[in-house]
């Protein structure tokens, strides 16, 4: 390890690795990282707070829509900007039993609506790499966190890339894990059965890690299955030679399909660099049809968005949260507190979700988006059958402009036309550095496998990037 590094740079485990070896103490850690972030988060803006701790303990930075006792979580909206939770999340609780503390909780776009991290009614997030550029969103500052080395590590979510696409935006790391694998107890709901709580590190070892200790059972999710978790870090001592990845054709076409956003040159050739990487590990790369793909944006913004519509139907200003007291009866309150407190794409969003679910469109809609969301899933349902894993970029650009897609929402949500059908399918898939555009700004590659096959997952990653430099490649802020 160079012993030049700086404490906040290095990976999460070779920290623990430090620790054991009685060359530094958590002290250390801590203090090394409150320099960074001082020196580097009034450019980056990762942060939508700090946690004072009068605990030590290993630091992570956490997402604002994670419920941690007794500290204000907001996801990133005025109408929860006084709710503080009187219990932690699943993933708080089992972070805190491994000796961790909460750094801090990133900022988000408003209730994980959005690809950019503009949407927040704090402030927007920007990319490390070119602070003119977004980090992707929604789990934006806690991709920007971990590549501006202000966190060690973090926890974000994913309901339709919110995970990954950040960190394709910024070179990192990140993990949607199958959907029932992480507890969603203690997530501040956007799509309950799409949201799944994931990790967003330095590189893959410190992913695998992560994930072994927020994984696992928990009976207060109900759709929290009850399977063993396997070890995640053991997983990466074994080689890729002979394994089957498939190259979905759709996904190198998508811009003939109902006017989607095609794919970036510069990102499709370090993709297709990717995949003859992997061949040269050994792997058996071969073409693969996921038919049902050009259907998934639309699919998602229907199903997302009602369900939306119903989860934030509690937010009305009676039991928590913001309330506009300036108003003559209870209807009038109603109304007020969910104008102020919402944001313009929270607004669009449930005007979407309460549309689709009306009588008269809800067949039409919602019962229609539900049947091929069954076939995209089982699109990948037969393509397991004869492949361990499937290989695609992460998104079709790299980080774009601050303000250049706030004005065109369908552009935005095309951000994610990669990423969505992992959780409309409910499989995971994981997002690793394969290389930079001329501009210097991250790409990210997409690997995804069958359902609770983690394991898969991280063993074909690691061994892209153990012979791949992209990991290493650190932002000049």
């Amino acid at each position: 390890m160079p012993a030049e590094k700086p404490l906040y740079a290095l990976t999460g485990l070779e920290l623990l690795d430090l620790i054991k070896q009685k060359k530094i103490g958590i002290a250390d850690i801590l203090e090394s990282q409150s320099l960074r972030t001082k020196a580097v988060e009034g450019k980056v803006k990762a942060f939508a707070r700090f946690t004072d701790n009068t605990t030590s303990g290993i630091p992570i930075a956490v997402k604002d829509n994670i419920c941690i006792q007794g500290q204000p979580t907001t996801c990133a909206s005025k109408i929860l900007e006084n709710f503080i939770p009187p219990y932690d999340a699943t993933v708080i609780q089992r972070l805190k039993n491994a000796g961790f503390i909460i750094q801090g909780q990133t900022n988000m776009d408003e209730f994980a609506f959005g690809s950019s991290c503009e949407n927040s009614a704090f402030f927007p997030t920007r990319n490390p790499w070119n602070l003119d550029c977004v980090p992707g969103g929604s789990s934006g500052g806690s991709a920007a966190a971990v590549a501006g080395d202000e966190a060690v590590w973090a926890l974000g979510s994913d309901t339709g890339g919110s995970i990954r696409q950040p960190a394709s935006f910024c070179g990192v790391v990140g993990l949607k894990p199958t959907y029932g694998r992480v507890s969603r107890y203690g997530l501040i709901a956007f799509a309950s059965s799409l949201d799944q709580i994931g990790p967003l590190t330095k590189d893959v070892r410190d992913n695998a890690y992560l994930t072994s200790i927020i994984s696992g059972h928990d009976p207060r999710d109900s759709t929290s299955l009850n399977l063993p978790v396997g070890d995640y870090l053991k997983s990466l001592e074994k080689d890729i030679k002979g394994i089957k990845i498939g190259v979905p054709k759709e996904y190198f076409s998508l811009s003939a399909n109902a006017g989607l956003e095609g794919l970036d040159g510069e990102v499709k050739e370090a993709v297709e660099e990717a995949i003859a990487q992997l061949r040269k590990l050994g792997a058996v790369v071969s073409e693969v049809s996921l038919p049902h793909t050009e259907y998934a944006v639309g699919v998602y913004y229907i199903v997302a968005t009602a369900e939306a519509s119903s989860n934030l139907a509690r937010f009305d200003g009676v039991q928590y949260g913001l309330r506009v007291r300036s108003a003559d009866n209870l209807i009038a309150m109603y109304k007020k507190t969910r104008q102020a407190g919402f944001g313009p794409e929270a607004k669009r969003r449930i005007i979407l979700g309460t549309y689709v679910l009306s009588h008269g469109y809800y067949e039409a809609y919602y019962v229609r988006a539900l049947k091929v969301r069954a076939l995209i899933a089982r699109d990948f349902t037969e393509a397991f059958k004869e492949y361990d894993c499937i290989v695609t970029p992460t998104s079709p650009t790299t980080a774009f402009g601050l303000g250049e897609k706030l004005e065109n929402p369908l552009a935005m949500y095309l951000s994610d036309v990669y990423t969505i059908s992992a959780n409309l399918a409910g499989v995971p898939a994981i997002s690793v550095p394969c290389g930079f555009s001329k501009k210097g700004l991250p790409i990210g590659l997409q690997i995804t496998a069958k359902a609770f096959d983690e394991e898969m997952l991280f063993r074909t990653a690691y061994n892209y990037e153990q012979a791949t430099p992209w990991h290493k490649l650190k932002p000049k802020i």
